[in-house]
């Protein structure tokens, strides 16, 4: 029996060739598995060197199809504990594979599967060509596993990993939870026509390396993160109307907002009074989210940059942002400024920067000269 690792077994086959190679072992692609294999050289060497795998390294590989990657891994020194849940491609690599001291075949549902169990206690990569239909839920099973892979390198939707690897401003709730533990990075767009049969959309592989420490640790502080997280972005203000989106974040676990009203002698103030005589000693922000254009003081013009200088020294951040909503109805804070508020007050369109949210935020509702304040 000829060597399954030598040289001539580690490039992938063109699309030709694996059609021939699936009808003469009576294999086909199942779209229910999302399973479309690679054929792409380049993108196999992308994805082994953004591993950067030392001899003797513990993998964990997700849907191993053919083999194509696996070869690769063990080929470069890897032990590798594949997890396929297809009866015919699973037999197929016991036979291809049967040879190899370093490779292991588990067959069944990788969403089954103990992360905690893996390699008895070593640390471990995961690198895999993902089944596109189980993102998601995958890596919520590994990365949050007492021992989760100390560096991932995935090929997954094009947007999904942009959804994970989204800077400020254009996160999800996947990159919020994602990016709490590990650092995320795509390293290559990977064209739809890189595999056989080829998907619907375009591909990315992506590697998350693991923090030393997580952001928010484990515990009722990252499950309030969570719940948090899930409650923004499920329920945004400008599409949701206020009642509903109170009654929304309750069932979440997320207290309703406190609201006082914003009279015109804090108004008045200037912004060191207004943050030193009020903002901080009843609230202790560590976010403040104002509208376009926010005014304190006697000149009342826009002093949005002095306030946040003034939150830079007390511990805590400034956002601007352009919409409010007034009785459900999204509107610019120009128009707020002329709208006459009623018992409901404006809230803003943006959620809150900073590291761990509190728990209670207060909206402050302003007279018709200025804008609405958000304090967290």
């Amino acid at each position: 029996m000829t060597d399954p690792l030598a040289a001539e077994h580690l490039e992938p086959l063109t699309p030709g060739r694996l059609r021939r190679l699936l009808a003469s072992e009576r294999l086909r692609p199942r779209k229910s598995l999302s399973q479309n294999f690679l054929t792409d050289p380049g993108v196999l060497d992308s994805i082994l060197e953004a591993a950067d795998l030392h001899p003797g390294q513990a993998v964990v590989e997700i849907g191993p199809g053919l083999g194509v990657l696996t070869r690769r891994l063990l080929a470069a020194g890897a032990r590798v504990l594949a997890v396929e849940l297809d009866a015919r491609l699973a037999a197929y690599l016991r036979a291809e594979l049967a040879g190899v001291p370093t490779f292991v075949l588990l067959e069944g549902d990788a969403l089954a599967v103990d992360p905690d169990a893996c390699f008895a206690g070593e640390s471990f990569m995961l690198v895999a060509n993902i089944p596109y239909h189980i993102t998601s839920p995958l890596l919520h099973r590994f990365l949050e596993a007492a021992r989760p892979p100390t560096r991932s390198v995935l090929l997954v939707q094009l947007e999904v990993a942009q959804r994970v690897a989204a800077p400020p401003g254009q996160m999800s709730y996947l990159s919020v939870f994602v990016q709490n533990i590990a650092a995320a990075v795509i390293v290559r767009r990977v064209p739809a026509e890189a595999f056989e049969p080829a998907p619907a959309v375009d591909s990315a592989i992506l590697r998350l390396d693991l923090r030393e420490s997580a952001v928010v640790p484990p515990g009722p502080g990252r499950e309030s993160l969570h719940r948090l997280a899930q409650a923004g972005f499920r329920f945004p203000a400008p599409l949701t109307p206020l009642p509903e989106r109170r009654r929304r974040l309750l069932e979440l676990g997320v207290d309703e907002p406190r609201v006082l009203p914003f009279t015109r002698e804090l108004a008045a103030l200037e912004p060191e009074d207004f943050v030193d005589r009020h903002l901080v000693p009843m609230f202790q922000p560590r976010a403040l989210v104002v509208g376009e254009g926010f005014a304190l003081g006697r000149g009342r013009t826009g002093n949005v940059a002095r306030l946040a200088r003034i939150g830079a020294t007390r511990g805590f951040e400034v956002d601007e942002v352009p919409l409010f909503q007034v009785d459900g109805e999204a509107v610019s804070s120009t128009r707020v400024r002329a709208a006459r508020l009623n018992s409901v007050p404006p809230l803003p369109t943006s959620t809150i920067s900073g590291t761990v949210p509190r728990p209670k935020t207060t909206m402050v509702s302003q007279p018709r000269t200025t804008s609405p304040v958000l304090a967290a």
